[in-house]
């Protein structure tokens, strides 16, 4: 008879150490004491920008991975302006009016990181008038080919899909259409907040050619887009280190590594296993964030940036397996099915990573809620929200 209650109460224990998590020492972790990484939407107020730090101080193991967004902006815009500085001005202005005319795809108006690339862009162009929203720029100038321009936005639209999806790349095919209709030719220049919106665009069959258009995000098939001289430039974010360091903080937060080596081994120096992120990372203490630098990609580098290029830092490593479950907001988003995604499934074994994705629809947070489920199977979260104020749902789900 002991006998027998001892078997039951060793399965017991063995159940409620399942439910909760052991850490390496056997030690039960409860889902809201487990790392959590919020990636590439970092948690903030879709209004003002404003970083949602009760999110980002979840827990002492909460933190966000990304890139320089306002660097981003910066770096788009000045490839614009270099490219114009080359160019020769009587072939940029179709019409001769003397004015650069162009036309802007915002991503998502409510996004840190579409704000960020269209005041970048505004900013290059001297038409920002202090907003990053749609119809509010003012008259600027640039430099072509030696000579001082007048510059217009002749329009800028949100890229929103018939079911909701915002950076829609059918919504900027069918935008471009209608501006290549509507403007002819006062269109000198096209630019767009991701590459995606930017492919879409070229889709349209009344494409004005030999139009100057840019992206951002050096998707595969964009930059294949600048080596056919489609696409006159795009901007790196550098997928392959903000996805290593998505996984690494979490490997070192799983390995019990606290302070500046949660952010720095594997990242800017090497792990015990010798990894170490070949790109340059940055750490904001004041949002405990992650953040990669950004590169301009064109006609003179293109092939630097061509597909296949794994960073040669990232070594296989004898770390334990550990379950991470980890949400991309949108299945059909360019940049992350394209690129980020691919990343991850191949750094992920490398440092010792079971990765489970889900994916939503890019419209209802739900659809990424609803499979943000099992949470007690996994030993840590990454997060990639549909909207950037819905940090809290997914964390009240931790809270259980």
């Amino acid at each position: 008879m002991k006998k027998s209650v001892g078997i039951v109460l060793a399965l017991i224990m063995a159940a409620s150490a399942v439910a909760l998590g052991n850490n390496d020492s056997g030690v039960r972790v409860s889902n809201k004491d487990k790392p959590l990484v919020f990636f590439n939407r970092q948690p903030s107020d879709p209004v003002t920008g404003a970083i949602d730090m009760a999110s980002m101080n979840w827990n002492p193991q909460t933190y966000y991975v990304g890139f320089d967004a306002a660097g981003g902006g910066a770096v788009q815009g000045q490839l614009i302006v270099d490219y114009l500085k080359n160019a020769d001005a009587a072939k940029l202005d179709r019409n001769g009016d003397g004015i650069i005319g162009y036309v802007l795809c915002i991503g998502d108006v409510g996004h840190n990181d579409s704000k960020a690339r269209t005041e970048g862009i505004r900013k290059a162009l001297g038409t920002w008038n202090g907003s990053t929203d749609p119809g509010i720029a003012k008259r600027g100038s640039v430099t072509v080919g030696g000579k001082t321009m007048a510059v217009v936005e002749l329009e800028g639209k949100a890229m929103t899909g018939t079911d909701g999806s915002t950076w829609n790349a059918n919504a900027a095919t069918e935008a471009m259409g209608g501006w290549a209709t509507k403007f002819g030719t006062q269109i000198d220049l096209v630019v767009s907040n991701n590459d995606g919106m930017a492919m879409g665009c070229l889709q349209a069959s009344n494409y004005p050619a030999g139009v100057p258009i840019f992206g951002y995000d050096a998707n595969a098939d964009a930059i294949e887009a600048i080596g056919a001289g489609k696409l006159s430039g795009t901007v790196s974010q550098n997928v392959d280190a903000q996805a290593t360091a998505t996984l690494q903080v979490l490997r070192n937060l799983l390995d019990g590594l606290t302070g500046a080596d949660v952010y720095t081994k594997g990242i800017a120096e090497p792990d015990q296993w010798g990894n170490k992120i070949s790109a340059t990372m940055d750490y904001v203490a004041s949002t405990r964030a992650v953040l990669a630098q950004n590169s301009g990609v064109n006609a003179s580098n293109w092939k630097d940036y061509q597909a296949g290029q794994r960073d040669k830092g990232i070594k296989r490593s004898s770390a334990p397996k550990k379950r991470v479950l980890l949400t991309i907001y949108n299945s059909a988003d360019n940049f992350l099915s394209s690129s980020y995604v691919p990343a991850l499934n191949y750094y992920a074994p490398l440092i010792g990573i079971d990765l489970t994705i889900v994916q939503g629809d890019g419209q209802n947070e739900s659809s990424c809620l609803d499979k943000f489920t099992n949470l007690n199977n996994y030993d840590a979260y990454a997060i990639n929200m549909v909207k950037t104020n819905s940090g809290r749902d997914y964390t009240d789900k931790l809270q259980y």
